[in-house]
């Protein structure tokens, strides 16, 4: 027998330009702002709304978040129950979440059926009754949810690192306080609703196997009776970073320590923003990264160490993040340490460079091949001030990015002294390495 002949791989080829559909887009006369795209191959309809929904203090916090929870407990004419129902005869869902941003309603519906969402939407948005019973009930369950998510060293960390990054900015705090949502009343519920949930300045995204003009007109008739005259509240943009020492939350007997560092990032629009991508990936922005390969393959520190940008409206921010066992808290700290000092003082091998590309620009038409994905992806570009054009604009940038632009850029924003880090963990064990690394204060 003789051996299969072997051939090489190929190398992969060029990315193709990414076709990118119509958008229709109308302004009502109440303000709301409407985006309407085909995409067909599903005869499913997918919904966007987002509602401005910024506001300051730990009632407003708690509130919101009890509004998002109840949005959909009923209407004036119909309870929790008919509501569901109705839904689920139109093939259709419907969801609403509050973050320090915006108020979101998501959902799809059958293409036939997508005026029969609308038209619920509408009710909902105009006549949401809040009922006390339903109230009472989100209430009881998210100061319970409360304890157990306060009890996670994941959500004790963002807590500590947010508070830390931000101060009493919005975006300082993202959970209330169990006392502040055991507070909230049905009436105060309703009263937010009627000055927040408002048409202008919100903006609802269609995407799906629809007729854009006909969308637009369903939306149009739907909405009209939407004439909330409560004004759009946008995030304020968020305070400078202010690096100092690194915060340890004390988290007595604890068997992994949760490092997390983070700093100022370029916004979509920022010339930077092509540049940081790239370095973030060959950091830690994916598993081929030099940081997994550092303290997960090579030391067995972790298991998954990840860095990434976000884009909230206030300001965007990169964010490392890893849990590491107790003992190895301090080496875990030092390899993280250099990985950010390597790339933000020597550049970056082509291979890397041009290997990160392909994963960014892969995973942007990725993103967006399914219905769902536009839709959001849309969403969020139209609160950046951005369009569909962004998605062809930003492969672009990232294909002009060179090693040297590469390296200015993570020596702007990867550098640690740039960046504000924060430990959770048994502050006995671990409080007496980690300063002999980086100086070092209690949370």
């Amino acid at each position: 027998m003789t051996a299969p002949a072997t051939r090489a791989i190929p190398a992969p080829g060029a990315p193709r330009p990414q076709k990118l559909p119509t958008v229709a887009e109308r302004v009502l006369d109440n303000g709301l702002r409407v985006l309407a795209v085909r995409r067909p191959g599903v005869p499913l309809v997918e919904l966007r709304l987002r509602i401005p929904f910024a506001g300051k203090g730990a009632a407003h916090t708690a509130r919101g978040q009890l509004l998002g929870d109840t949005l959909l407990s009923g209407t004036d004419r119909r309870s929790a129950e008919r509501l569901a129902a109705d839904l689920q005869g139109l093939g259709g869902s419907l969801s609403a979440s509050v973050d320090a941003d915006r108020l979101s309603i998501g959902g799809s519906a059958l293409s036939a059926s997508l005026g029969g969402l609308l038209d619920l939407l509408a009710e909902v948005l105009t006549s949401a009754a809040y009922p006390k019973d339903e109230v009472a009930g989100e209430r009881d369950r998210l100061v319970q949810e409360l304890a157990i998510y306060r009890s996670q060293p994941g959500v004790i960390a963002r807590e500590a690192l947010l508070s830390r990054l931000y101060g009493d900015h919005p975006y300082g705090r993202e959970l209330p306080t169990a006392d502040d949502v055991a507070a909230v009343k049905a009436g105060q519920l309703r009263s937010l609703h009627g000055k927040r949930v408002a048409p202008a300045g919100s903006v609802l995204v269609l995407v799906g196997d629809l007729s854009p003009a006909r969308a637009l007109g369903l939306v149009e008739g739907a909405m009209a009776g939407w004439t909330a005259a409560g004004s759009a509240v946008l995030t304020p943009p968020v305070p400078a970073v202010v690096p100092g020492p690194a915060v340890l939350v004390d988290r007595p007997g604890a068997v992994q320590t949760s490092i997390r560092l983070a700093g100022p990032a370029p916004v979509r629009t920022h010339p930077d923003h092509a540049a940081l991508t790239l370095a973030n990936l060959v950091l830690g922005g994916y598993f081929s990264s030099r940081w997994v390969a550092n303290i997960r393959e090579d030391k067995g520190y972790t298991y998954s160490p990840h860095s990434g940008v976000e884009h909230p409206p206030g300001g965007s921010r990169l964010t490392l993040a890893t849990d590491v066992a107790t003992d190895v808290t301090a080496p875990a700290l030092v390899e993280t340490l250099y990985e950010l000092g390597r790339i933000a003082t020597l550049p970056v091998t082509q291979a890397e460079l041009d290997q990160a590309r392909r994963y960014a620009t892969g995973t942007l038409a990725l993103s967006t091949a399914s219905q769902a994905g536009l839709a959001s992806t849309l969403s969020a570009l139209t609160a950046a001030g951005l369009g569909l054009d962004w998605l062809r604009e930003h492969p672009r940038a990232m294909a002009g990015v060179t090693v040297d632009a590469a390296l200015e850029a993570a020596a702007t924003y990867l550098a640690p002294e740039r960046l504000v880090t924060v430990l959770v963990g048994d502050a006995a064990v671990v409080a007496d390495p980690v300063a002999r690394v980086l100086p070092l204060e209690r949370g």
